[in-house]
């Protein structure tokens, strides 16, 4: 389907449901690698209309697509040099519209991702910036002196290495970048930045979007003085938001994000999300050291609608039923009226399939967890078919965050990847030329093809839990309370609306048992673990779970 001349996205959309994003599930496309439909092998905004269908069949919500604006790529589309526009590689204004449409046509709502903290060198903005200390747009990105001794203003870091300033010879000054050199930050202590990217969001939400996913969304504003970091102790150190390589660790980042300062600018925001009917919002949260405690402010009040850090999407062991628990209560005590989103996967870090080491079973079990939390969840495109991390040799490399820290840290191309959709292509059915990365010899026999044909794919169990859930408001919307937590064991009840069910998983490799909260219960069938109760107890083979409704 696609609009014609007289027709407008406002001509057909979902019904307005202002709480639609509580206990959704949203399915994040990355366009690069998703579908090619001009032979060009790089996806784009018609390879994504074509395969919703697809993605309308798993019985997801909602879909959230990476950024496709104006770019050099230098960071892949994360560097944004017009916000207003589609880059030529992805389509146009009109692919995107159509999009929408078509998208709302099969009952999915459309958040696109706004990365607001930066843009790209290349944005007028930024070379307007740099051309005099006197320019009207002078200061609308984070400028400083240097040091007498000629160094840099302070002792920040960028997440992609070294020094989080750069000099510029035109300007006679450094700027700041938290990302690659080529990304200068907004100023947001100046207020012409804030209504420039208010109205950048505007621009969307007349388009008919349906929401936001808000890039380094703690990142926006910096500490005013320029204040340096202190140095983090040894064994405070977390690996959660940049890897072991990346000295980006060493420092307790105090000043340079997560500031107070940046409350004002999200009320702004949401007061503007909130003149439009069902629009939703989800920040992306990267603090190793405060990330529950930030997360509770964002989504506190009238700011954004939900939070996401990096407690599941880190870590080279699977979370243990302690983890899970510990994580749950610390973000129950840091955003008490917060809503979380959580996630496993997403185009930033390697694959939990890999990244955990999971068997197939495990893959079953983890989404199982995944789909009962409190909260909404991000899928990332792939794991639904249980794609494992692709390697991709150094000589194919795109990522410079990879390039930077290779071999200790490969980088992010390994989950980006091309999506196989059928094992009788050169191409996996992604394009008809060589993609932009190369397509995975692994991922072709798990192609989603290949699994259509299976009842008993990963694909079919992903689909039957996620139908399960919806049919469920317990688990999209409920409270949740802790039953029990052992390494290898996990309990905990979800209520609603007079409802509760019991959701109990062994995450060991031997029999667990469990005694039954006081009451009676009925084991729920339909999502294809095998449990059992015997007496007071539910037995639970490996890698199993449980569920139950209380009569």
């Amino acid at each position: 389907m696609v609009l014609t001349a007289m027709s407008t996205v406002e001509d057909h959309p979902l019904a307005p449901k202002a709480d639609w994003w509580r206990g959704a599930v949203i399915y994040q496309i990355y366009p690069r690698s998703f579908q090619d439909s001009n032979g060009d092998g790089i996806g784009d905004l018609a390879g994504i209309i074509s395969r919703l269908p697809y993605v309308a069949s798993l019985g997801v919500d909602a879909i959230w697509v990476s950024p496709f604006f104006t770019s050099p790529m230098l960071d892949y589309g994360y560097d944004v040099s017009s916000y207003r526009d589609v880059d030529p590689m992805f389509g146009s204004l009109g692919d995107f519209e159509a999009l929408i449409y078509r998208a709302h046509d099969l009952g999915l709502r459309v958040m696109i991702d706004l990365v607001l903290s930066h843009s790209s060198d290349q944005h007028r903005w930024f070379k307007e910036s740099r051309s005099s200390r006197e320019n009207p747009k002078a200061d609308f990105y984070v400028w400083a002196d240097a040091k007498p001794d000629g160094t840099a203003p302070n002792n920040w870091l960028s997440i992609f290495g070294g020094p989080a300033w750069e000099w510029d010879s035109e300007r006679q000054q450094y700027y700041l970048h938290n990302f690659l050199k080529e990304q200068p930050d907004l100023n947001f202590h100046n207020p012409e930045v804030q209504q420039e990217l208010l109205d950048i969001a505007r621009f969307w939400l007349d388009k008919g979007v349906d929401g936001f996913r808000f890039d380094t969304i703690n990142f926006y504003v910096h500490d005013a003085e320029l204040r340096d970091n202190p140095v983090l102790p040894v064994a405070e150190r977390d690996y959660s938001t940049a890897p072991e390589v990346n000295p980006y660790n060493w420092q307790d980042h105090l000043y340079d994000k997560s500031r107070p300062e940046n409350l004002a600018f999200l009320e702004r925001l949401r007061a503007l999300m909130d003149e439009y009917p069902a629009v939703a919002s989800v920040g992306e949260v990267g603090d190793a050291q405060r990330s529950m405690e930030v997360i509770g402010q964002y989504t506190s009040g009238r700011r954004v609608h939900m939070c996401y850090a990096f407690e599941f999407l880190s870590g080279f062991e699977p979370p243990s039923g302690t983890r899970i628990a510990e994580v749950l209560r610390r973000f129950e005590a840091g955003a008490p009226e917060g809503w979380a989103c959580w996630a496993f996967s997403n185009h930033d870090v390697e694959r939990h399939a890999s990244r955990w080491k999971l068997t197939e079973a495990q893959i079953r079990l983890y989404l199982a967890i995944l789909l009962t939390l409190r909260g909404s969840v991000c899928l990332y495109q792939g794991e639904e078919i249980g794609l494992p991390e692709a390697y991709v040799p150094f000589e194919d490399l795109r990522d410079p965050y990879g390039i930077r820290f290779w071999p200790k840290f490969r980088g992010r191309d390994g989950c980006r990847t091309p999506i196989p959709w059928s094992n009788d292509n050169t191409y996996a059915g992604f394009s008809e030329v060589k993609p932009w990365l190369p397509v995975s010899i692994d991922h072709v026999a798990r192609a989603v093809g290949v699994q259509e044909a299976d009842p008993g794919s990963i694909l079919a169990f992903y689909r039957r839990m996620l139908a399960w859930r919806r049919a469920r408001p317990a688990l999209a919307r409920g409270g949740l309370a802790i039953v029990a937590e052992t390494p290898t064991l996990l309990a905990y009840t979800r209520d609603h609306a007079g409802a509760t069910i019991l959701c109990a998983f062994n995450l060991g490799d031997a029999e667990a048992r469990l005694p039954l909260p006081p009451g009676g219960w009925t084991v729920l069938e339909g999502t294809g673990f095998a449990p059992r109760i015997e007496g007071g107890e539910a037995v639970l083979p490996p890698h199993e779970a449980l569920f139950a409704e209380a009569r």
